[in-house]
């Protein structure tokens, strides 16, 4: 036990921001400065409580650390259980980067009711790092559905022209799995007589019973990656939410459902996830080869971008389910790649879409003579995203295909030719916006202004520092991963 409740702040925190924020009173120009200058400074404190995690974390130890617990409902076993290892920190660490950033963006992006946005994205984050950090099932399953709650109202009120068609659509897809994920819980309760997920895992449930309860927890975490067949709802999100929704979208609630598999699917039930590892991987491979050439065909910047995520999750679930050290080192190094990537992705878009309030290819022509500081960090950014050597994707994509051919060489085999495909759509995007000469187009744009040139130098910087140096994440999560297939 610590003395000082760290992880119960950094969820706290973001929670107390929102209800100042709510308080907060005066003309609508006022407010929404000093409530956004209050939440760019509650993430900025949350940034440091995690620097400070990080630093007193013991990578040499592979168990739970800085554990709060408290007990909630004795009656039932239920407990506010918190703890990180390395897995929840990597993701932790990756949520206190990206909200600072989208806080700042929100005065270029959020033109109205900024009080009431800024509240939902408080409580979002707060919710989100509860996910990554508690160790009771049922919390776990309180902090992963109520995320749908605030970014339900994100889309739905600054989102675009069908934002409530997108809205609900997200809302029921991803509640609909819920519902399936619950009943598992309930069943694991009352056989293992506890809701602990660290008593969970050391727990045996039948061979028989794992598969029930694997398949309910499937549906849910298969739609928040999302997976093939249930990824319909993604498109239609990122594409009618506001930017910093899909950078939130992007970069950190997909991730949610891969997190989701390692922590409990894995570790919980592996004789189910070994009975269905060929299942999940011949899906994954369908949803990266379908997604990519459904992005190949889109005129849609910000729609390609979306099917583009699904293909590189497919990466995640393939490397997940390999079963192997590559694979699982891989899915996770490819998870915070993506993160990274796609939101940088998405704030590039944003960048275009502010000065043409477009998002058709089309729009664009040349963007390398009247925007090239954009059009260079674009480049380097795209170049990730398509896995060049000497940055995060290349590596994230080069471990999780390795997992896999490990795992069976055809499925490897299959899940390459996502590299192709993936180069395909992105160098074409960079081809006709950037280097195609066309008088009819948007030719003059204003370029990056300091600011921004900051935002996305910082994502270009990290994915090649994280290409070049993978063992700054890699050794962060060997412990973790080392422990994880040794139940294999």
């Amino acid at each position: 036990m610590n003395s000082f409740p760290i992880l119960s702040s950094i969820i706290i925190l973001p929670l107390f921001g929102a209800l100042i924020s709510m308080l907060l009173k005066g003309s609508e120009k006022d407010v929404s400065k000093n409530v956004r200058d209050l939440s760019l400074w509650i993430s900025i404190v949350e940034l440091g409580l995690v620097a400070l995690l990080c630093y007193q974390f013991d990578f040499s130890n592979s168990n739970f650390q800085n554990i709060e617990k408290k007990i909630l409902l004795s009656k039932f076993g239920i407990s506010y259980f918190l703890g990180v290892d390395s897995l929840s920190l990597v993701f932790i660490l990756l949520t206190s980067l990206l909200f600072p950033i989208c806080i700042y963006y929100t005065k270029f992006s959020i033109k109205f009711r900024s009080k009431e946005f800024m509240v939902c994205f408080l409580a979002l984050e707060a919710l989100v790092m509860g996910v990554f950090s508690c160790l009771d099932i049922v919390l776990f399953y309180v902090f992963f559905e109520s995320l749908l709650i605030p970014m339900f109202l994100i889309i739905g009120i600054w989102g675009g022209k069908r934002r409530i068609f997108a809205s609900y659509k997200f809302f029921l897809y991803t509640l609909a799995g819920s519902v399936f994920f619950l009943i598992s819980i309930i069943v694991m309760a009352i056989v293992a007589n506890t809701t602990s997920i660290v008593e969970l895992d050391n727990y045996y449930f039948n061979t028989y019973l794992q598969k029930w309860l694997w398949v309910g927890m499937f549906l849910s975490f298969a739609i928040k990656v999302p997976m093939w067949p249930f990824h319909t709802w993604l498109p239609d999100a990122h594409v009618e939410a506001p930017t910093v929704g899909s950078i939130i979208l992007a970069g950190i609630l997909l991730k949610v459902g891969g997190y989701a598999f390692l922590r409990l699917s894995l570790p919980i039930l592996p004789d189910a996830t070994f009975y269905f590892a060929d299942f999940m991987i011949i899906i994954s491979i369908i949803s990266i080869i379908y997604t990519s050439f459904v992005a190949i065909a889109q005129d849609d910047i910000k729609k390609m971008i979306a099917y583009s995520s699904v293909a590189h999750m497919g990466y995640v679930t393939a490397g997940i389910f390999s079963l192997t050290e590559e694979g699982i080192k891989g899915a996770i190094f490819q998870m915070v790649s993506h993160g990274i990537v796609s939101s940088a992705l998405f704030l590039s878009i944003g960048f275009l879409y502010e000065q043409t309030k477009s998002r058709e290819i089309k729009t664009y022509s040349f963007l390398v003579k009247s925007m090239p500081t954009f059009s260079f960090l674009f480049v380097v950014i795209v170049l990730s995203s398509i896995g060049l050597p000497g940055t995060s994707g290349f590596i994230g994509e080069l471990l999780s295909v390795l997992g896999v051919y490990k795992y069976n060489a055809l499925f490897g085999l299959l899940v390459a030719t996502g590299l192709i495909l993936g180069a395909i759509y992105m160098l074409r995007l960079v081809r006709e916006i950037i280097f195609t000469v066309d008088k009819d187009k948007v030719l003059a744009l204003k370029d990056l202004i300091f600011s921004e040139r900051l935002l996305l130098l910082f994502f270009a910087i990290t994915t090649l520092l994280l290409g070049i140096f993978p063992n700054l994440l890699l050794n962060f999560i060997d412990g973790y991963t080392l422990k994880l297939i040794a139940n294999f």
